[in-house]
């Protein structure tokens, strides 16, 4: 059955509302003509007005600009000087928020994946659950970095599919991981059970 594209609505609404329902959707990113996906299965809210953690809350900068435009947009960074990680800009323009991948289950083009990992061909020795559990390893994974931020998540490079809407029941609401400054905020989202959350 096909699956038909989000369109700009779905990223326009609150950050939380779209963090809880990225869940379950499916990550898609094509790359030189080859289709690369996974099922969202972990993420976190980071709300620019409100939010300390968030990167948009003391303002707009060269790095965070993308954050300041209208849900729809990718917005990818770079941390500790090490690797890259990818987020959903929401919400309307000027508000600065945005919802970080943290896990994403592997669908289609794992071998790609996994080449784009460890740069080997032969992936009989990988461990498929580590492909995709964590922010940076998306990124390595689906080969995301600075050349995809600002993409438009409605256009055909990179965008989500609709899905089965994940059940209430079925989702952990926990503290976001590896943040210093409004930590207690329970914004970090996951589909319970799933192997490829990046931390239980």
């Amino acid at each position: 059955m096909l699956k038909n594209k989000l369109n700009k609505s779905f990223y326009t609404r609150d950050v939380i509302t779209v963090a809880r329902e990225a869940l379950g959707k499916i990550f898609v990113r094509i790359e030189n003509g080859e289709k690369l996906s996974g099922k969202i299965v972990e993420v976190e809210a980071y709300h620019g007005e409100t939010d300390e953690s968030a990167h948009s809350y003391f303002g707009v900068t060269k790095r965070n600009k993308v954050m300041f435009e209208t849900g729809g947009l990718f917005y990818v960074y770079f941390i500790y000087g090490i690797h890259y990680c990818c987020n959903i800009v929401t919400g309307k323009q000027g508000e600065g928020d945005a919802v970080l991948l943290r896990g994403i289950e592997p669908l289609s083009g794992i071998e790609k994946m996994a080449f784009n990992r460890y740069n080997k061909s032969d992936i009989s020795g990988i461990k498929r659950i580590n492909l995709s559990n964590g922010p940076g390893k998306i990124c390595q994974a689906f080969k995301i970095n600075r050349d995809q931020n600002g993409i438009n998540l409605t256009d055909n490079t990179i965008y989500l599919l609709d899905n089965e809407k994940v059940k209430e029941k079925e989702i952990a609401s926990k503290k976001r991981i590896g943040i210093k400054r409004s930590k207690d905020l329970q914004w970090r989202f996951y589909i319970k059970n799933n192997q490829y959350v990046s931390k239980k």
